[in-house]
C-alpha cells in the first residue's frame, strides 16, 4: 500500500460526519494565527486593537460555512482582510483567511466563480500592499504565491475527488456486471443440466418404451430373446441413472479448501458415437448405421458433449415420433468444422412438434458456436443437421 492511499484511507477513516466540526476547528486555528502577531507584536507595529481584532475574527470565524455557502464566505472574508490591512492594527503578515477561502472555491465552486475569485484576491493584494508602510518587494511575491499556491492545492482536491468518485462508480459498475454475468452463467448453467437430463431421460425412456412394448410378444415365441431384452432395460436404465448421478454430482459438488474441485466423470463424446448407434439398433431393431468422412479434429470437451447429445436426441426423436425403420448418422469432418447429419425414413416433419428436444439442439449448436438445421429430408423422412466448429474456430465463433 502506498503512503498516498494509506494517508487518504486514514483521512476518510478519521473525517467527521458533521463537516461544521472540522470547519470550526480550521476556523479556531485561523483566528489564532491571526491573533498571533497582535499578542505578540513585533518592535515597530502597531498596537492591537479591538477594532483591529474584529476585523481579524471576520477573517476567520466565517470560515464555519465555508462548504455550506463557499461564495459568501469567500466574498466575506475578501471585504474583512483589505479593510484589516487598511486599518493598520496591525494589517496581517499572512493572509490565512484568503488562502483557506481560495482553497475552497478551488474544490467546490463553478470553473468562472473561482477564477473571478482569485483574480480578485491578487489584484486586491497589489492594491492593498500600496497603502503599507514599509513594504518590501519580496512581500509581493510572497502574498501572491501563497494564494496561487492554495488555489492549486484546491484544484489538485477536485481532481482527486473527481477521480475517487469515477473509480467508486467504475467499481459499482463492475460489480453489477460482475452479479450480472454470475446470473447469466447461472442461468446458462441451469438450461445446459436441464437438456443434459431432457436427452438422457428421452434417451432411455424411448429405449425401454420400444422394448418393453415388444417384451409381451417376445415373451410367447422366443424367451432367449425376451430375457435378453429385459436385459438391454435394466442395462438402459442404469446407464441414465448413472449420467444423472454425474449431473446431480455436479450439482452438489462443493470446492474443499485447497480451491479444486473433485474429479468429473467424463461426459461421453464423439468416440461413444459408434457405441451410440449399436444401443439404438440392438435394442430397438431400427437398422442405424453410423457412417464417417474426413480426418477428426480436436473439439472442446462441451463440443464433444453437444456432438453426442445431438444425435442422442436425433435418435430419441426418431424413435418417439418417426416410427421410422432405418436411421443414417453422418460424421463429416472438415479443416474447421463438424458436420453431423441424422437423416430417417420415417413420417418426416409432420411426426410431431419440435418440443424441447430440437429446441436443445439448437441451443446445444449455438452455445458452441455452430448452427443446427431441422426440416423434412429429400426423398421423405426427417432430417437434422448441425455444424460445430473445431477447437480453434470455436474460439473465434464465440467472439
Amino acid at each position: 500500500m502506498t503512503l498516498r492511499s494509506t494517508f487518504a484511507e486514514a483521512t476518510t477513516r478519521w473525517r467527521p460526519t458533521n463537516p461544521y466540526v472540522l470547519d470550526a476547528a480550521l476556523a479556531a486555528l485561523t483566528l489564532f494565527a491571526v491573533s498571533l502577531q497582535w499578542i505578540f507584536p513585533d518592535e515597530g507595529d502597531d498596537p492591537l486593537t479591538w477594532q483591529g481584532w474584529l476585523l481579524g475574527a471576520a477573517t476567520a470565524v466565517p470560515l464555519i460555512w465555508r462548504r455550506r455557502a463557499p461564495c459568501a464566505v469567500a466574498c466575506a472574508v475578501s471585504v474583512a482582510t483589505p479593510a484589516q490591512a487598511l486599518y493598520h492594527a496591525p494589517p496581517p503578515d499572512v493572509m490565512y483567511g484568503g488562502m483557506v477561502v481560495l482553497y475552497t472555491m478551488a474544490a467546490q465552486a463553478r470553473p468562472w466563480q473561482r477564477r473571478l475569485m482569485l483574480t480578485g484576491w491578487m489584484i486586491g493584494v497589489v492594491v492593498t500592499m500600496q497603502h503599507q508602510t514599509h513594504k518590501e518587494p519580496f512581500e509581493y511575491a510572497f502574498h501572491l504565491m501563497g494564494l496561487v499556491a492554495a488555489y492549486a492545492l484546491g484544484m489538485l482536491a477536485r481532481v482527486q475527488r473527481a477521480y475517487t468518485a469515477e473509480l467508486e462508480d467504475r467499481a459499482r459498475r463492475l460489480e453489477r456486471e460482475r452479479a450480472a454475468d454470475t446470473a447469466r452463467a447461472r442461468a446458462e448453467e441451469r438450461a445446459r443440466i436441464a437438456r443434459d437430463m431432457h436427452d438422457i431421460l428421452a434417451h432411455a425412456v424411448s429405449l425401454m418404451v420400444v422394448q418393453a412394448e415388444a417384451g409381451p410378444v417376445v415373451v410367447r415365441k422366443d424367451p432367449d430373446r425376451a430375457e435378453a431384452t429385459f436385459g438391454t432395460i435394466a442395462s438402459t436404465g442404469r446407464d441414465a441413472m448413472a449420467q444423472l448421478r454425474r449431473i446431480l454430482g455436479v450439482l452438489k459438488e462443493e470446492l474443499p479448501e485447497g480451491g479444486t474441485g473433485s474429479p468429473r466423470l467424463p461426459q461421453p463424446g464423439v468416440t461413444a458415437l459408434p457405441e451410440l448407434v449399436r444401443q439404438v439398433g440392438r435394442s430397438t431393431g431400427l437398422r442405424a448405421e453410423l457412417r464417417t468422412s474426413g480426418e477428426p479434429r480436436p473439439l472442446s470437451s462441451d463440443t464433444e458433449v453437444a456432438a453426442y447429445r445431438v444425435v442422442q436426441e436425433a435418435l430419441t426423436n426418431t424413435l418417439k415420433h418417426a416410427r421410422a425403420s432405418r436411421a443414417l448418422v453422418e460424421l463429416d469432418w472438415a479443416d474447421d468444422h463438424v458436420s453431423l447429419t441424422v437423416t430417417d425414413d420415417g413420417r418426416g416433419p409432420s411426426a410431431g412438434p419440435g418440443g424441447h428436444g430440437l429446441i436443445g439442439i439448437r441451443e446445444r449448436a449455438a452455445a458452441c458456436g455452430g448452427s443446427a438445421e431441422t426440416g423434412e429430408a429429400p426423398g421423405g423422412g426427417f432430417r437434422v443437421a448441425v455444424r460445430l466448429p473445431v477447437a480453434t474456430q470455436r474460439e473465434r465463433a464465440l467472439g
